[in-house]
């Protein structure tokens, strides 16, 4: 019975697990439970943000938002570029940090601190998008999303007391979401003076910190200590509207504005030589600022006359006092053929005082070459009494709300008065019947200024600055600004009108400085950018 049993028991084992198998397959391939239901599928397009950041927490900031445009090109440079700037940073922190040491460890008598190993690692940090804002100022916005990831290795080394510490910063991120700002625009390299960083939102800052070996993060509730910390104190320091200037230039000196007039009397002539056949000679002065592109002025013609009285006076605004010189040409007037030099000579600036008068009894020269023997031969003198006048107060260097900053006219302008400064920035849309070679024509009492023409462009952009000085505030005036267009050399058309506008100037006076858009009359579409500046006494 015990050997039957054992057989029967045997068999009755694997007929059930054969059993259960088939059944239980059978069960698992038909059986529908009636109790489940199918999940609901949602297109896209219905979840709302938060949901699809729940889904894609790495959505790029550029499929996210559409003011942000794709920027890997930039990465792709980065990352090629990636192993140089590593060097290069570690090594200018090294020498910014290196004079901060030296001036703590002797505060704190610490004997020394030193970086054991500076890298920022192998993973570079990432453009996740970047946004541009276009304005009317000389400014250029960007907002970049910056995502790093990083493997840097700092590790300082810290000895006092005879004791030896080692502190490793490993496994840092960073995301951060800055505004950056390059303003003014100017026209010398860099092409910006001053560089202001500000943060639209707290950034997340995550990092490991060892101390003597030990991981300090893992401490419990350190971690969340240390990361609210963080974001708190910079966003206190730079989170908008608070910003970080980084100064690079004078942008006094970068734009080229006026920082001074020149007032120059040319009093007479002294021995000049005679150029004429029939008489002695007719002789003019012709004045010029060095690297300014207004034309030259000229004094009045005395005939027949080889010591000449004039009398005259003239004004000169002054962009770089160190650089800039006046040149003084005498020619000899002839009514048919070419006006002949009788000599000239050039009076650097940075001779001169600032608000001191000075008599000067110049000798006029063939050239300015030091080494032609033709220079010395007489040709006589011409005296002149210049003065200098610098513009007071402001000049215009904190560029941090420069659009309250007004320069002042110099002192010894006419009481009430002051320099009217004039910026033809763009015109936009406009377009003539036969040609559209656009240039500006500027009236202001009586005085005319032009800006040099653009060939075939609907949309032309100058930035010429032109400057008027005035007797008093032109509160009741108003600035005639006529786009025209120039017809081309060989053709039938002559020159068009492409429209205009008035512009009074009691808000300029007020204001000190308006920079808008203005609609043409005359004009379809077209519309021109003026800035104006007014520099009281």
């Amino acid at each position: 019975m015990g050997f039957l049993s054992s057989v029967l028991g045997f068999f009755g084992f694997g007929f059930g697990v054969t059993a259960g198998i088939v059944i239980g397959y059978y069960l698992f391939i038909y059986y529908q439970p009636t109790d489940v239901k199918d999940p609901k599928v949602r297109p896209l397009v219905e979840l709302d943000v938060k949901s699809l950041e729940r889904m894609l927490p790495e959505i790029p900031y550029w499929v996210k938002n559409p003011d942000f445009d794709r920027i890997d090109w930039l990465n792709k440079f980065i990352e090629l570029m990636w192993p140089y700037l590593d060097k290069a940073i570690c090594k200018t922190a090294k020498e910014i940090a290196k004079p901060i040491i030296a001036e703590n460890t002797a505060k704190y008598k610490i004997e020394s601190v030193e970086f054991e190993t500076l890298t920022l690692g192998s993973l570079p940090p990432t453009f996740q998008g970047m946004k541009v804002y276009i304005t009317e100022e000389k400014e250029l916005i960007m907002e970049p999303s910056i995502k790093w990831a990083g493997n840097p290795n700092v590790t300082v080394v810290v000895k006092a007391f005879g004791l030896k510490a080692t502190a490793q910063v490993v496994d840092l991120q960073v995301f951060a979401l800055p505004r950056i700002t390059l303003k003014p625009l100017v026209y010398s390299f860099p092409c910006f003076a001053t560089i202001i960083v500000s943060l639209m939102e707290k950034p997340h800052v995550d990092f490991g910190l060892k101390l003597l070996g030990a991981d300090v993060m893992s401490i419990p509730g350190l971690y969340r200590f240390v990361q609210e910390t963080i974001k708190t104190q910079v966003a206190n320091m730079y989170l908008w509207p608070k910003v970080l200037q980084v100064p690079l230039m004078d942008p006094t000196a970068g734009m080229k504005k006026s920082v001074g007039i020149l007032h120059v009397n040319v009093l007479r002539a002294l021995k000049l030589k005679k150029k004429d056949f029939m008489g002695k000679s007719d002789p003019y002065v012709k004045l010029k600022l060095t690297d300014d592109r207004l034309p030259s002025k000229k004094t009045t013609i005395k005939h027949s006359n080889l010591n000449p009285e004039w009398g005259e006076e003239f004004s000169f605004t002054v962009k770089d006092p160190e650089s800039q010189a006046l040149e003084l040409h005498v020619y000899d007037w002839e009514q048919v053929g070419k006006h002949e030099q009788m000599g000239m000579n050039v009076i650097p600036l940075k001779d001169l005082t600032p608000d001191e008068p000075k008599s000067l009894t110049i000798d006029l020269l063939k050239n300015m070459d030091s080494n032609d023997a033709r220079n010395e031969k007489s040709r006589g003198q011409v005296v002149v009494q210049l003065i200098y006048k610098p513009f007071k107060g402001d000049s215009g260097n904190d560029v941090s709300d420069d659009s309250d900053i007004v320069e002042k006219a110099p002192k010894g302008t006419p009481e009430g008065g002051g320099l009217l400064a004039v910026t033809v920035h763009e015109a936009q849309d406009v377009e003539g019947k036969h040609h559209t070679n656009p240039y500006v024509r500027i009236l202001f009492k009586g005085e005319e200024r032009k800006t040099k023409h653009i060939k075939k462009n609907r949309d032309p952009r100058w930035d010429e600055e032109f400057e008027f000085m005035c007797e008093e505030p032109p509160t009741n005036d108003k600035l005639h600004v006529e786009v025209l267009s120039r017809p081309p050399s060989i053709g039938i058309h002559s020159k068009e009108t492409l429209g205009y506008v008035e512009i009074g100037l009691a808000d300029v006076v007020s204001n000190k400085r308006i920079n808008e858009k203005y609609n043409l009359i005359d004009s379809k579409n077209g519309r021109i950018q003026i800035e104006l500046w007014w520099r009281n006494s």
